[in-house]
């Protein structure tokens, strides 16, 4: 049962994450800002609710594993590993994207141990979660741990994405859950637009999969649904999570043009690039005040 004490906490952390990432983005001048802020709520119940994870010692055998197949959102993962207290300092997530800096714009496994794979090219993710899930069944290790894999809308426009789905249904992967972005954007405009997508649930439910839908900002909501996953059997499980672009910044919320670019040099029809941070932190700072 969660208590209302227990979501304000989540809330919170979840705001500090938002802050943190815009706070990483300033000093690189790039990285992508509407999916990280628009999954802080799924990061925050995941590393302060969900997965059986230890930050002091990452490489724990029985750890959950959690793969990040839109490695571009990175931030928020970063940010969320930091406020967990894993071993990265709030000077280092100054350096995100920096040469030589452990902290690049796709995750980087050889740079940072706690990671469980690199990313970069988009639509992978699912066939190597597939590949953890399949060995751990295989190892006997199925009930040892679960396999966590996060993954863009965009992405299913990929077809190994859907190799991937057709696999893990062969193998009844019940130790893997996937959870969509489903946010509606890319790049370069609305998913419907550019390859319509709808309906996900639908297509993995002909796929055999386990289906399960969230509002990914509701934390009842986000948490049930992935204890529901966890317990479900002969199947891998799906989580629709309906998420909002830029969440918590209201001139960035539900506009692709912010997918890849940074305050300071996002549109200006709403804020001026050199106000663009500096609104952002305000926001999220006065909603902090009012959790």
């Amino acid at each position: 049962m969660l208590t209302n004490e227990k979501i304000k906490e989540l809330e919170l952390t979840a705001n500090k994450i938002r802050q943190t990432i815009i706070e990483m983005l300033i000093p690189a001048g790039a990285g992508h800002t509407a999916g990280p802020l628009g999954m802080a709520d799924i990061f925050t119940a995941l590393y302060f609710h969900i997965l059986k994870h230890d930050p002091k010692n990452p490489s724990w055998a029985e750890r959950d594993r959690l793969i990040l197949s839109n490695g571009h959102i990175c931030p928020v993962r970063y940010a969320a590993m930091y406020h967990a207290g894993y071993d990265i300092t709030e000077e280092e997530l100054k350096t995100f994207r920096k040469i030589g800096s452990r902290l690049e714009g796709h995750p980087n496994v050889l740079r940072i141990p706690a990671l469980e794979t690199s990313s970069g090219p988009l639509g992978e993710g699912l066939s190597e979660a597939c590949g953890f899930a399949l060995a751990a069944k295989l190892d006997k290790k199925d009930k040892d741990y679960h396999i966590w894999c996060l993954t863009s809308d965009g992405e299913h426009e990929e077809g190994m994405t859907w190799e991937a789905v057709m696999l893990a249904a062969k193998y009844k992967l019940d130790n893997l859950t996937v959870i969509i972005d489903r946010n509606y954007i890319q790049i370069d405009g609305d998913t419907e637009t550019i390859m319509p997508l709808d309906s996900l649930v639908d297509k993995y439910k002909s796929f055999n999969w386990n289906v399960l839908e969230s509002d990914g900002h509701d934390f009842n909501e986000i948490i049930s649904r992935m204890e529901e996953a966890k317990a479900a059997k002969g199947r891998p499980t799906v989580i629709v999570a309906r998420t909002t672009p830029g969440k918590g910044v209201s001139f960035m919320e539900n506009d692709y043009r912010w997918h890849g670019v940074p305050p300071g040099s996002g549109p200006e029809d709403k804020v001026v690039r050199s106000k663009q941070a500096e609104e952002a932190l305000r926001e999220l700072r006065l909603s902090e005040k009012q959790i």
